[in-house]
């Protein structure tokens, strides 16, 4: 029986690109999005046309129905989770300056891209427990954050606070799932080429090249798919709770 990973935010961008790499190492797949269904068609029929055992379930999971949803769905289609890749999430409505900082728009910001991932894991650690074999690769949990959570933006302060308090969420899992069999890990991204990032391509192609990374070029999906492949396959093992930055170097401060 082949593994199956639930991904949110798994239809577009950085989640599509991790379900990518997982599919080409035979894994089952419970995408997730906003989105009605009708409008993931193409890309459930790319993996469809590569044999990937896929499903989709449109939920939010800044709402505590729509995680129970999500997790129920999974259950029922799959009978099993073996790896949960907390993905999605939202940049700051209208990226306002904190002396102008709105508290809907915190409350959404923090509701979708911490609180939701936080209760998410709680739900899937329960059907993940019933789902370990000492024989199988063990259980794991992504939370993909952000080098926003290193990286001061003050017109995005509800933004880098969510990903920051990512870490100690990692933290408390691994912690506590541990004894499960069940390894937590954060991936964090640099500048990654996606839909979320099209719309400031001029600013970041002129920081690159200018030394924001050592390593002179956007960041591809695929680059944090191989990351977290590595990590739910057992590639970095002895490694809970660790930290695995996909930046090209950014984070590296010199003199």
């Amino acid at each position: 029986m082949s593994k199956v990973a639930l991904i949110t935010g798994g239809a577009r961008g950085i989640g599509l690109g991790i379900a990518r790499k997982l599919a080409q190492s035979g894994w089952s797949l419970m995408l997730n999005g906003v989105r009605p269904a009708e409008q993931v068609q193409d890309v459930l029929q790319e993996f469809s046309d590569l044999e990937v055992d896929v499903a989709y379930c449109a939920a939010n999971i800044g709402c505590s129905d729509d995680r129970t949803k999500l997790i129920e769905s999974t259950h029922q289609k799959f009978g099993r989770l073996d790896a949960l890749i907390n993905n999605a999430g939202i940049t700051s409505p209208g990226r306002k300056d904190i002396l102008e900082a709105d508290e809907e728009a915190f409350d959404k910001v923090i509701d979708i891209n911490l609180k939701g991932p936080f209760f998410l894991t709680k739900l899937a650690a329960q059907l993940m427990k019933s789902s370990r074999d000492a024989a199988e690769v063990r259980g794991s949990v992504i939370f993909v954050s952000s080098i926003s959570a290193e990286f001061v933006s003050v017109n995005r302060g509800d933004y880098c606070l969510s990903k920051a308090a990512l870490g100690m969420a990692k933290d408390l899992w691994a912690t506590r799932l541990a004894e499960f069999g069940i390894d937590v890990y954060e991936v964090r991204p640099g500048v990654i080429r996606s839909d979320m990032t099209s719309g400031v391509t001029q600013k970041y192609d002129e920081l690159i090249a200018n030394g924001l990374t050592l390593e002179r070029r956007w960041g591809e999906t695929e680059d944090v798919g191989k990351a977290v492949r590595a990590l739910v396959e057992g590639e970095i093992p002895y490694a809970t709770g660790q930290v695995l930055k996909i930046d090209g170097g950014m984070t590296i401060h010199s003199l």
